[in-house]
């Protein structure tokens, strides 16, 4: 098991505060050759009765390294490696990058990050570490 992100427990109580109901603490992706990778998160909720339920998995980022752009580029690596692996064997979740409001204000809202938002190259979901509340969801 991976050790788990200093925000993890915040994420977590956000997302059932948002609704969701957590389903995986992780999420295991089973690989060939009995080799596995960990998505911090797995979570649902019931949406209008005719529409079913959302399935999410969240990976969770500090961004607590001395550069930021250190940071981004390992996120984004883990990312869009869970992103495809998840596309093959879990195709109904959609993966979020989770980080303080923080970080998306110093990271996302400047030129590497926000470039990888536009380009559709990572989703987000941003919370308050404090309150354990989701702020907002971007993709």
């Amino acid at each position: 098991m991976p050790a788990r992100d200093i925000y993890h427990d915040a994420v977590k109580n956000a997302l059932i505060k948002d609704g969701w109901t957590i389903t995986h603490d992780p999420l295991r992706i089973r690989l060939a050759r009995g080799k596995n990778l960990f998505v911090d998160l797995g979570a649902e909720r019931l949406l209008a009765a005719l529409r079913g339920e959302e399935k999410i998995a969240v990976e969770v980022k500090s961004f607590t390294s001395p550069s930021d752009m250190k940071d981004l580029e390992q996120a984004v690596g883990q990312f869009v490696l869970y992103a495809r692996l998840l596309k093959r064997y879990y195709p109904e979740h959609s993966l979020y990058l989770a980080v303080t409001e923080n970080t998306y204000k110093t990271v996302f809202e400047e030129e590497a990050g926000r470039t990888l938002i536009e380009d559709g190259i990572v989703s987000l979901v941003t919370f308050d570490p404090i309150e354990e509340a989701i702020a907002r969801w971007i993709h």
